[in-house]
């Protein structure tokens, strides 16, 4: 169960920081802004619930073997919701508004949301190296 749960925040970690810096720069360099900016709308919603899930069931994997961690990725699962359910739909109203001055702070907090999450992955990756009391 515990390689289990590594594996999966693991794939957690890799898959936000694919995602992040890989994906979502590729589409904006790739393609037209018309063409990317709807792409990148639709693919948020299902990036923030690969967040929850993939969280949710590394907490549930680490929790017999480290409370703390657990806590860690609980937090992760936890806060991506707000997140994808308010912050998302704000976003997406400014962008469509034209309300440009809205824009740039919404969309910088999903963003800080996002890499505080890398960190926190991060973190509980580490711990594994030392274990619990690491």
């Amino acid at each position: 169960m515990l390689t289990a749960a590594l594996l999966t925040t693991a794939l957690l970690f890799g898959g936000m920081v694919l995602y992040s810096f890989g994906i979502a720069a590729f589409l904006f360099t790739a393609l037209p802004s018309d063409v990317a900016g709807p792409t990148i709308r639709r693919a948020f919603p299902l990036f923030y619930l690969f967040v929850m899930g993939t969280a949710a069931v590394a907490t549930a994997l680490l929790w017999p073997f480290d409370l703390w961690s657990a806590g860690l990725l609980a937090t992760i699962a936890v806060t991506t919701l707000p997140t994808r359910q308010i912050l998302m739909p704000a976003i997406n109203c400014a962008t469509d508004t034209g309300a440009r001055a809205r824009f740039n702070p919404l969309h910088g907090l999903p963003v800080a949301i996002t890499l505080a999450h890398i960190v926190l992955a991060g973190v509980v990756l580490a711990r594994f190296i030392g274990g619990p009391a690491a």
